[in-house]
């Protein structure tokens, strides 16, 4: 699809700034992917999980002065984050910093400067702390974009302590690292990589006319449950399925739309 060019601001967004000479090492221990990954690209993407392998947070990080900066869910979800690793933090000589509301911007340009490319997806943009000299354009612009591109957006789609990262696509996203070792909840991770035991992932889906699906409404095929409604934009939304059912939910057309 053709992409507005433009800006939109993102609601419920925080920022966590972490400093001090272990500030690396010490994220390096708790996320999915590599925090070293700044030493060659501008922002990088992983989650906080629990130490079985289930979602808690997602984050983007980069690193300005020294200082390691999050942009994370706002309010109450970034204070969760911040308590959550304040625990881990022990004699790790870092310094955490919350600003629990803050504003970010996603940015559809062809202007490379503008923010740092959104590591998720080429089709996503790039995400600034400041306002760019552009148009506005409607969230929905935006959250339509992530949906067609079946990219989850935090909490919406991540349901914290239940989802996992193969099941939410985050290891096509550029989300995970399979070379940098020990994590929290790696080892449940990497076994269902290894072992290929992912049998849902969220998918997206065009919603018809008189669907009145919500988030987190049951989807069924007949009578016999085959998913879970996510978030919606419209007529599109994503939704987690099982693998097994996509097939016969697909239209027979050259779209190859999954219709719920």
């Amino acid at each position: 699809m053709t992409q507005e060019i433009g800006y939109t601001k993102l609601p419920d967004r925080g920022l966590l700034r972490i400093s001090g000479p272990d500030r690396r090492a010490f994220l390096q221990g708790l996320i999915s992917n590599d925090v070293n990954l700044l030493d060659r690209q501008p922002c990088v993407y992983a989650c906080f999980l629990t130490p079985q392998g289930k979602f808690l947070h997602d984050m983007f990080i980069s690193e300005v002065n020294e200082t390691l900066l999050l942009d994370i869910e706002g309010g109450a979800r970034a204070q969760d984050l911040c308590h959550r690793l304040e625990v881990y933090r022990l004699r790790s000589d870092v310094m955490l910093e919350l600003v629990p509301e803050t504003t970010v911007y996603a940015i559809f340009t062809e202007n490379k400067t503008s923010g740092v490319a959104d590591p998720r997806h080429t089709g996503m943009g790039h995400r600034a702390f400041e306002r760019p000299d552009l148009p506005a354009i409607s969230f929905e612009t935006w959250d339509r974009q992530r949906i067609s591109l079946g990219i989850p957006d935090g909490s919406r789609d991540m349901v914290p302590l239940k989802s996992t990262l193969l099941e939410s696509n985050v290891d096509r996203l550029n989300g995970i690292s399979w070379k940098k070792g020990c994590y929290l909840g790696q080892e449940l991770t990497a076994r269902m990589h290894y072992r290929g035991l992912a049998k849902k992932h969220l998918y997206p889906v065009h919603l018809a006319e008189q669907a009145g699906w919500q988030p987190g409404d049951t989807i069924t095929l007949g009578d016999r449950a085959v998913g879970e409604m996510r978030s919606r934009c419209g007529d599109v939304g994503l939704a987690l399925l099982k693998d097994e059912a996509v097939g016969t939910m697909r239209e027979p057309d050259k779209t190859g739309l999954i219709r719920v």
